[in-house]
């Protein structure tokens, strides 16, 4: 005999319906993030239109790539070379890659933490987010740290001339533990999970 289903339509007690209400006061972070995202658009074409402009012959493009680079020749000279473009495009990079960053957190942790969106069968439905979870979530967002990471400790080595030599160890340092940081997160939501996967046949 089936047991009797509680009524999944019931309403919540007021005290209940409260907290489960205050889940809605994130939503300003989240439009918040948005915003954070309008402003790393526009630098970013900043950034891409004093590269167009350095490459064309504009000095005073050319002026503020070295200054947000920070980068200056070898010689003291400030020169449109290949370091340079490459430290831009870098730049460039991160600025994407710390979009992506924003992205996630914002449609992965509105879904997770507060309302559905019910996405499915949109044709621009994320691949992720059909499967995303706190855990999920969380073990991304870790891999995306490592990757932007990864871009600095870049920029560094190829602008070490401008460097300290405590810097570069610092940023390796950190990146380091970054990654150590991510690896332990997985392992422990793989054990996690594997737990639960085992309570679950039991």
């Amino acid at each position: 005999m089936t047991p009797d289903r509680p009524n999944l339509n019931r309403p919540l007690r007021p005290l209940p319906n409260l907290i489960f209400a205050s889940r809605w006061l994130q939503l300003p972070l989240y439009l918040g993030l948005i915003v954070a995202q309008g402003v790393y658009v526009f630098h970013f074409w900043v950034e891409l239109v004093h590269l167009v402009e350095a490459a064309f012959g504009n000095q005073q493009a050319l002026q503020q790539l070295v200054k947000s680079a920070g980068y200056v020749a070898a010689d003291g000279t400030i020169a449109f070379n290949e370091t340079l473009i490459m430290l831009v495009v870098l730049g460039l990079i991160d600025v994407v890659m710390i979009s992506n960053l924003l992205i996630m957190v914002i449609v992965g942790g509105y879904e997770t933490f507060v309302s559905r969106m019910d996405l499915e069968g949109h044709p621009d439905q994320p691949e992720w987010l059909s499967h995303v979870n706190a855990s999920v979530l969380k073990v991304k967002l870790g891999t995306a740290i490592i990757g932007i990471s990864s871009i600095h400790l870049l920029k560094t080595f190829i602008n070490a001339p401008n460097l300290t030599e405590k810097t570069m160890m610092w940023q390796t340092a950190i990146h380091i533990a970054f990654l150590l940081s991510a690896m332990a997160i997985a392992a422990s939501d793989r054990i996690l999970g594997g737990a639960g996967a085992s309570n679950a046949k039991h």
